[in-house]
C-alpha cells in the first residue's frame, strides 16, 4: 500500500474519526468522577463576588 492509498483511506474515514472524538468527550464529561467539578464550573456565572467593586 502506498502513502497515497493510506491518505485516501484516512480521508474517507474522517466522519468516523470525528464521531469517535465526540463520543470520547461526551463519555469524559458524563463520568461520575467529573460531576462535582463540572457543576462548580456551571455555577461560575451565578457566584456573587463580594471583592469586586460595582
Amino acid at each position: 500500500m502506498t502513502l497515497e492509498g493510506i491518505a485516501e483511506t484516512l480521508r474517507s474515514l474522517w466522519g468516523l474519526w470525528l464521531m469517535v472524538l465526540f463520543l470520547g468527550i461526551v463519555f469524559w464529561a458524563f463520568r461520575p468522577k467529573n460531576k462535582d467539578k463540572l457543576e462548580s464550573y456551571g455555577d461560575i456565572p451565578l457566584r456573587d463576588d463580594d471583592n469586586e467593586e460595582r
